[in-house]
């Protein structure tokens, strides 16, 4: 780890950089010092304005005032190109490629290695073999990246920013969609760059995998830079403290709290699945989800936690099994079917299956009332505009206006107008896969304050995360799943984040519930 305190000049410096638009200010006199041979992690809430200030520097956006120097030198990065060129290179949240190129393709688009004026495809499909490799993932790179799941698809973003020429690599929340061990691979690889000199800017809403590889933090709040403080010299509380701006111990008490349906309010069930199925994808699952209970669904990436909650959608087909709702038997064929029984499914691909970037918050709000209802009933405009202005008001969205662009908003703010355009459909049964993922600490607590308000009125909650904290302490039941199967259901209380563990790794008790479970059934 570098010593900044004897470096002699950042590799990146940024200072007093202000940005605006129409009736938001988003950054204001922010800035941030990178030192080459560092991992410096960029934390702060959602709307702190951490994305804008990536933006600036990677020349999406153009700054109102403000400096960028880089190695010493002035620059004024003016497309996301033109930061590669100068050196800065990034890996943004959600998978930014074509996956309908060969992940080859993908990792070279724009540079392709040449041979007599022709594209050498023996020697990039070498090469980009060579840069996975390095990330420890062993993959076929001629197929289609749209072959692989998400995590792979997210790996190969990185290496494609490996690939380039860059002294800066930029990191905005790059784990969202990684596994455990996926996590711990990345890790590795930046540790070697780092060594290796490079400077790394990471962004991050998880607290441990912040102190697991930051050398320095700086914090933003409100638009503003609130500190840059060395990782070992700043504990865990303070940090929550200066992104929230609120006592740390206040904080965390607030997250402690639990807001999943008080004890003996669950009702009746709502519906059931009996032995879904899909081949290779998942073996059996039971599941029952009862009016006013939050379920709770816990285990790794690919686990079958999210194929179990698109089969409940109906947007894959069971190939096995039954699903009832209120005790009749039914078969979705599709979403639009389960919308018509009361469910609606938050995904956790916001990008490619929530919000829809260019659309205003309004058009994006109202997409599922309006498709339940059919393209010759439209909502009428006036009515449109009362829902989303009740529900920019109760979920507290952050937004100049209605007919902003959702894809303006922050992360948080975005998910908040997803869980709007379902709640408009007053569903009976509310999907919620990784709704949190990739918000910070206050946007979370605020959905599932919100969430929790809905199973006490009533409402029958699937909720999956994988943050298993964050399960334990909302669910009033869970099933953990491992390797496609549901392999035990608890109750509130029978379990600590350290039994679950246990449970997903095989090793603790609850391989055979799900038999269990169906023999009471």
């Amino acid at each position: 780890m570098v010593d900044v305190r004897n470096a002699p000049a950042p590799v990146l410096d940024v200072a007093g950089i202000h940005m605006g638009f129409p009736g938001v200010k988003a950054l204001s006199d922010a800035g941030l010092r990178l030192y080459p041979g560092e991992v410096h992690t960029l934390m702060g809430q959602n709307g702190a304005g951490k994305s804008t200030l990536i933006k600036v520097l990677t020349g999406v956006y153009q700054p109102d005032a403000g400096s960028i120097r880089l190695n010493g030198a002035a620059i004024q990065p003016r497309s996301t190109q033109h930061a590669q060129e100068l050196g800065i290179s990034t890996v943004y949240q959600e998978v930014n490629l074509c996956p309908n190129l060969s992940v080859a393709e993908n990792i070279f688009i724009g540079r392709y290695p040449r041979r007599w004026g022709m594209v050498d495809w023996k020697a990039m499909r070498r090469q980009a073999g060579e840069l996975l490799r390095r990330l420890q993932i062993d993959v076929d790179v001629s197929r289609p990246l749209a072959d692989y799941p998400l995590a792979i698809q997210q790996m190969v973003a990185i290496a494609r920013a490996l690939n380039t020429e860059a002294r800066v690599l930029i990191l905005d929340e790059p784990t969202s969609s990684l596994d455990e061990a996926e996590v711990q691979t990345l890790f590795g690889v930046l540790r070697r760059l780092r060594d290796e000199g490079m400077a790394i800017l990471f962004v991050t809403h998880f607290l441990d995998q912040t102190y697991a590889i930051s050398d320095r933090i700086s914090v933003m709040r409100n638009g503003e830079r609130e500190g840059e403080y060395a990782c070992a010299e700043l504990s865990r509380l303070a940090l929550v403290n200066k992104m929230i701006g609120a006592p740390a111990d206040a904080a965390f008490e607030a997250q402690a709290q639990t807001t999943a349906a008080d004890e003996g309010a669950q009702g009746e069930v709502f519906l059931a699945a009996r032995g879904i199925a899909r081949k290779g994808v998942l073996s059996p699952v039971d599941l029952q989800l009862h009016r006013g209970e939050l379920l709770g669904l816990a285990g790794l990436l690919g686990s079958g936690r999210t194929e179990t909650a698109r089969l409940l959608f109906g947007a894959d087909k069971a190939d096995a099994g039954s699903i009832e709702v209120g005790g009749r038997q039914v078969a979705f064929a599709n979403p639009r079917d389960a919308i018509a029984q009361g469910v609606g499914f938050c995904s956790e691909d916001r990008k490619h299956e929530g919000a829809i970037l260019p659309l205003s918050v309004r058009e994006n709000l109202i997409l599922a009332l309006q498709a339940r209802q059919g393209i010759w009933r439209a909502i009428p405009l006036k009515r449109q505009q009362q829902l989303a202005g009740d529900y920019v008001q109760w979920l507290g969205i952050k937004t100049a206006g209605i007919e902003t662009p959702i894809g303006s908003l922050s992360g948080g703010n975005q998910q908040k107008v997803l869980l709007a355009r379902w709640l408009a459909t007053e569903p009976n049964l509310m999907i919620l896969d990784e709704p949190t993922r990739g918000i910070d600490v206050r946007a979370k607590q605020e959905i599932m304050d919100y969430v929790g308000k809905l199973c006490r009125k009533g409402m029958a909650i699937l909720f999956i995360s994988s943050e298993l904290p964050e399960v334990l302490r909302v669910a009033d039941r869970m099933v953990v799943m491992r390797d496609r199967k549901a392999c035990g259901e608890y109750r509130r209380g029978e379990l600590d984040e350290s039994s679950v563990l246990r449970a997903i790794a095989g090793e603790g008790a609850g391989d055979s519930a799900q038999d269990t479970m169906r023999e009471g059934a």
